[in-house]
């Protein structure tokens, strides 16, 4: 797993402790652009942060874990936003059991790439 999706993954798995998340918080921690996150609100209705006086979007750990779930269904499983949509409508149970054993394995790939990474560093 590359470093940078690593970082993005802890980031996301130990610092969800906060009640609100800026956008350029929330891109990181999902790792793509604020403009998608920007398109996605439009198209998802699921994904609708708070905004205060200044329209600042504030996002709570729930809508993370929300976009999250849907960063998986179009960028991993290669939904086009329809289908991801249709998705979440008809299966949202079972998205959510996929969602967490996929997010569950890559947290185990990523200790295991560091006990190698251990490993490998003993030897030599």
């Amino acid at each position: 797993m590359p470093q940078k999706r690593r970082d993005n993954h802890n980031i996301q798995m130990q610092e969800l402790d906060k009640k609100y998340y800026k956008i350029g918080d929330v891109a990181l921690i999902v790792g793509i652009p604020e403009s998608t996150l920007r398109y996605w609100e439009t198209q998802f209705t699921i994904i609708r942060p708070k905004r205060n006086a200044k329209n600042i979007r504030f996002y709570t750990p729930n809508d993370i874990e929300m976009i999250r779930k849907i960063h998986y269904l179009v960028k991993e499983k290669g939904l086009k936003l329809d289908a991801a949509q249709a998705q979440l409508r008809a299966n949202r149970d079972g998205v959510d059991k996929r969602f967490e054993v996929v997010d569950r394995l890559k947290d185990i790939k990523a200790q295991l790439q560091q006990l190698q990474q251990a490993l490998d560093n003993l030897s030599t």
